[in-house]
């Protein structure tokens, strides 16, 4: 037995084996019904990798569950099987069990489309995809529960119909009724309310009619969340959960246990690290004999094995490192470690289905694209040429197309100005928390090297003249960006000066500034507040200002920003949205409130500005006489030097263009597939 065969042997669930202990447990990624080709392609190539078990998304069970404008599965009638039999179709392709997430959510179904009443253990507020929507849910009535509880058992047989093998009753993620039900501040007089006897009763008759209905060939699994880290407020791995799980210990085939909310089930790696649940869901296999899967953002295949040996976990489930690397399994098993790309934890994956669109992933920019596209995470068609090109500029954009195009056949030069590949990513990566997005330039570093057709000369700054007088005739600029220092934004079109401004690029070279600084975050993501952060941590009274009226209010789609403010309020960060720049003076900023126009002066010895960025691309203005008069064959800009985006809009530049290298493309064609109602 090799280190790792544990994670490799079959595994009983119920009625049915998994042929590993590599679980793919149900994860949102924004193709849902409306996307089913792109779904089941996506799923299917997981699969493909050695996932042992792949699931859906949560999956909705009738109308009055409509969680719209999210895009999730839905099993309402007879007329959603087939697009879901096509999941369950390409899962079973590769020999791996095909599971789905039957879901009926309360207060945080806000039926926009159905315009239906939605229920709850009380008449109270919805929720839904804002967490603010206006309105109210009524109180479920016995007879609206015995409703549901046939509208659950009917959605479970069209599951087993379109070849489902495993099937789930959803108590997690502080959105569904069995777990509002199971609430100790439910607070009904009937026999679903009161005692926890009583509020477990509906999840226990979920699970005895699924059993009952598909359980002579299908297994029956549980999604538990065992604490809601709101302390005797919710529910409590060291309370309540360990009460529930022990009173329903036999009755599923399988428990998967997480934490709740999304936020902290999901939370970043700059919050928590690899194996983080083990804290909360450890209890759970000592209650039961059924098997267990949890999550964790596992992966190491050490860290794996151990908690198998350690008897936290049966199973090990992902979403993102199932998503950052389809074939992590395959990797493992053929003793490739090297060859994962592990997650970086950044959730930006999360974004698909909080931005309703296709899934992507820094670190995998095949994802979402194996149906539209046909890529595949580890398959690119050879070269069409013996062309030799020239990559200017090693950050993630020309690393990944390095990478792409070394792994075509071509040969390649990477030049880079400084003494080390990476970028911006090698500059981000030593901020506070964001060690693990290193992983990025690591992971394409490593296949580089493996590669005798690709050549990495760093500390090699490149003139347009120089590029010429190498005489490769095939150039691709990613030379990245600069972050302005003169404030200009979404929020602002004229320049503001003034003495000590910053920059990102400052901060990142190790110049700080020092006393009382104002950051101005016009940028809305990371960096501002990761900023804040490092100056706080270095004796700096920091003031964090944003037009906006949240601070860092893209960090709502990635699940941070609660706690991103948390951080930033205990390290003394003064919070400051909705106000813009009126004057700087030495010493002091004037600042205006944009909604009541009121200007306040704060003291301020330095202002570091995170606004926009200026793409690099003077090389590639400054190169294209040279393409015209056909000293050059071809010439593309990429990453921030075109465009200045987030990283994984940069990998993926660099994967498309190495993609379409020596390809003829119709710039009035769409590029890829699009999924269309038949008419």
């Amino acid at each position: 037995m090799t280190n790792f065969d544990l994670l490799f042997q079959p595994i009983q669930i119920g009625p049915v084996t998994a042929p590993n202990r590599f679980y793919q447990v149900p994860h949102c990624n924004g193709f849902g019904h409306r996307m089913p080709q792109g779904h089941a392609a996506m799923r299917g190539i997981k699969a493909e990798g050695g996932w042992g078990v792949v699931c859906t998304e949560e999956t909705e069970i009738h109308h009055t569950t409509d969680l719209s404008p999210f895009l999730e599965g839905r099993l309402w009638s007879d007329d959603d099987i087939p697009a879901l039999a096509l999941m369950a179709e390409s899962v079973h392709r590769h020999g791996a069990l095909a599971g789905v997430e039957l879901t009926y959510n309360s207060h945080d179904a806000s039926n926009l489309y159905s315009h239906a009443v939605p229920f709850s253990p009380r008449s109270m507020s919805i929720t839904g995809g804002s967490g603010y929507e206006p309105g109210q849910t009524r109180a479920a009535t016995k007879e609206d529960l015995k409703d549901i509880r046939r509208w659950h058992r009917n959605a479970a047989i069209r599951a087993k119909r379109a070849g489902f093998d495993i099937i789930y009753c959803y108590a997690a993620h502080n959105m569904t009724l069995a777990l509002h039900l199971l609430s100790k501040h439910n607070d009904r007089s009937d026999e679903y309310g009161g005692s926890l006897e009583n509020r477990i009763r509906f999840l226990r008759e979920l699970i005895e009619d699924t059993k009952e209905a598909v359980g002579d060939t299908c297994a029956v699994a549980v999604r538990f969340a065992v604490d809601e880290l709101v302390g005797d407020a919710g529910m409590e791995s060291n309370g309540e959960a360990q009460e529930i799980v022990s009173m329903l210990a036999e009755l599923p085939d399988l428990w998967d246990v997480n934490i709740s909310p999304w936020k902290n089930d999901s939370s970043t790696s700059r919050f928590e690290k690899q194996g983080f649940q083990e804290t909360y869901i450890s209890f759970v296999k000592k209650l039961t004999t059924k098997p267990v899967v949890g999550v964790g953002r596992y992966t190491s295949p050490e860290a794996m094995v151990s908690a198998i040996q350690r008897g936290v976990l049966d199973l090990i489930g992902a979403a993102r490192p199932s998503i950052a690397d389809p074939f992590l399994p395959t990797k493992i098993k053929e003793d490739r470690v090297e060859d994962i790309r592990e997650c970086i934890g950044c959730n930006i994956c999360v974004t698909g289905d909080t931005r309703f669109v296709p899934i992507r992933c820094t670190q995998n920019p095949t994802m979402g694209e194996e149906w539209r596209r046909g890529w595949h995470p580890e398959i690119i068609p050879p070269k069409k040429s013996d062309r030799e090109i020239m990559i200017v500029g090693a950050g993630p954009a020309g690393l990944e197309a390095a990478r792409a195009l070394g792994q075509r056949g071509y040969n390649v030069i990477l030049t880079e100005a400084r003494r080390e590949a990476g970028g911006r990513v090698l500059l981000e990566s030593a901020l506070p928390g964001l060690i693990e997005w290193r992983r990025v330039i690591d992971y394409r570093l490593t296949q580089i090297r493996k590669m005798p057709n690709v050549t990495f000369y760093p500390s090699s700054q490149m003139s347009a003249q120089d590029v010429l007088d190498s005489g490769i005739c095939n150039v691709i600029v990613a030379t990245g960006s600069t972050w302005r220092r003169d404030g200009i934004g979404r929020a602002r079109y004229e320049p503001i000066t003034g003495h000590n401004i910053f920059t990102p690029d400052d901060l990142m070279r190790g110049k700080l500034p020092t006393g009382r600084v104002l950051i101005y975050d016009d940028d809305h993501y990371y960096m501002g507040n990761v900023l804040a952060e490092l100056l706080a941590q270095n004796g700096c009274e920091v003031t964090l200002m944003t037009p906006a009226p949240v601070v860092s209010f893209w960090t709502e789609f990635t699940l941070e920003q609660f706690k991103i403010h948390k951080r930033l309020l205990s390290l003394g960060v003064t919070l400051l949205p909705n106000h813009e720049f009126a004057s700087l003076s030495p010493k002091a900023v004037t600042v205006i409130n944009n909604i009541s126009s009121a200007e306040s002066t704060l003291a301020c010895d330095a202002v570091v500005m995170v606004t926009e960025r200026i793409p690099n691309d003077k090389l590639y203005h400054e190169l294209k006489p040279a393409l015209a008069e056909g000293k050059l064959e071809s010439l593309r800009v990429i990453g921030d030097a075109e465009a200045p985006n987030i990283i994984a809009q940069a990998v993926f530049s660099g994967h498309l263009t190495a993609r379409e290298f020596d390809e003829i493309i119709d710039r009035d064609e769409t590029p890829f597939r699009v999924e269309r109602v038949g008419l």
